[in-house]
């Protein structure tokens, strides 16, 4: 089995951590996103993988190198500049030789919903592609069903205008003939593979498989927080076995720790916590449903709720990011009441006595002096001070 991923895309709406990695590399429960894909493509037989990439993609190129750590044969496409999902479909044409399955490369799922697009499309000869039910359609592309037969999709519709509950689940099965459609496709600016799909169905059945397992989308960046989360949830507890963690600190079960953690006295790592390599929790520090990125450190007395904290980023002793829920403008978009402490990207010094206000999103490289208190979006390399 072929396997075309689609992991192109910068993410603009998870800025600022897609300035410095691409948005497949983000890491949840400590593995890239990406990770989790190729996980649930080599368990189900997936031989040859084509990742398709573009924005920072030499940092996909050096985690995965050639696939022999996963056991696939992983080659490489650039699709550059990124003009859409069915335009970064049309650059693995050449490494595809028959039938395949292609993906999203920033929704982790089950490895049978792969399986059963494939079989699906191998029993009747059409395309094929999951569409799963989520309580919100109108966020995705929402397909309308005919029994097993998809007759429409509709790219997220007004909230009152969403004709179905089922929506695109982001993994397809095609056979070679795809390309030609692509191309045929009218586009204005950009080629989305769905207008091509939507123009297919005049005249050739696709076979939706419904599918009810786990579908995690990131799209804004509180998502990588449930995610995250769901992940921890899902995995058996089993200790931290490279990380230096005082005997009186209270680490709980639904927690993953990278190498070289260091913990100290008093400190609590609460449910929900990821820690990347090389973090320090400072003495009677409390971390709670936190993403932790490599190279950070959380100093003494210093409390993280609802947050990601990005690589090599000091939060400073006694500062709290409050967590909670707050209103979050992303691309003149007002997301109401989600659960978002914040966002701290890469490279950034908060520090002592601040206060970071829920759905604060600071650029990377920022300083925040001490005793401040900050809310909203800070600009990459911004000087916050006190006044």
């Amino acid at each position: 089995m072929q396997a075309v991923v689609l992991a192109a895309g910068k993410g603009e709406r998870l800025w600022p951590l897609t300035e410095n990695r691409p948005k497949p590399m983000i890491p949840v429960a400590n593995r890239p996103l990406l990770e989790h894909i190729v996980d649930a493509l080599v368990a189900v037989g997936v031989s040859e993988l084509v990742l398709v990439v573009g924005s920072n993609r030499e940092r996909v190129q050096r985690h995965f190198e050639n696939g022999d750590a996963w056991g696939v044969d992983i080659s490489y496409v650039i699709q550059d500049p990124q003009l859409g999902t069915g335009h970064a479909l049309l650059q693995a044409e050449a490494q595809v030789g028959e039938s395949f399955v292609a993906l999203n490369g920033d929704r982790i799922i089950d490895a049978s919903l792969v399986e059963d697009v494939w079989t699906r499309h191998r029993e009747t000869g059409d395309p094929a592609m999951g569409v799963t039910q989520v309580e919100k359609p109108s966020q995705y592309g929402v397909v309308e069903l005919d029994g097993e037969r998809v007759t429409s999709i509709e790219e997220q519709p007004l909230p009152e205008l969403a004709k179905s509950t089922f929506i695109n689940a982001g993994v397809y099965a095609f056979d070679p003939s795809i390309f030609a459609a692509i191309r045929q496709t009218e586009s204005h600016g950009e080629q989305a593979l769905t207008d091509t799909l939507s123009t297919l169905l005049a005249d050739q059945p696709i076979r939706a498989v419904q599918y009810r397992g786990r579908w995690l989308d990131v799209s804004e960046p509180w998502d990588l927080l449930t995610v995250n989360d769901a992940l921890l949830a899902d995995r058996e507890p089993e200790p931290p076995q490279h990380a230096a963690i005082d005997d009186s600190a209270v680490i709980a079960d639904e927690t993953v720790f990278g190498d070289d953690v260091v913990v100290h006295p008093q400190a609590a790592v609460l449910g929900g916590v990821t820690v990347g390599d090389n973090v320090s929790v400072g003495a009677g520090a409390v971390v709670k449903n936190a993403i932790l990125l490599s190279d950070c450190t959380i100093d003494a007395g210093a409390i993280v709720n609802d947050c990601i904290v990005g690589a090599n980023t000091s939060i400073g002793a006694n500062t709290t990011v409050e967590g909670g829920s707050a209103d979050v403008v992303l691309d003149d978009a007002v997301h109401r009441d989600v659960r978002f402490g914040g966002l701290v990207g890469d490279n950034v010094t908060v520090g002592a006595n601040a206060t970071v206000v829920p759905g604060t999103i600071i650029g990377n490289g920022a300083t925040v002096d001490s005793a401040t208190r900050v809310a909203g979006r800070i600009e990459d390399g911004s000087h916050v001070t006190r006044g």
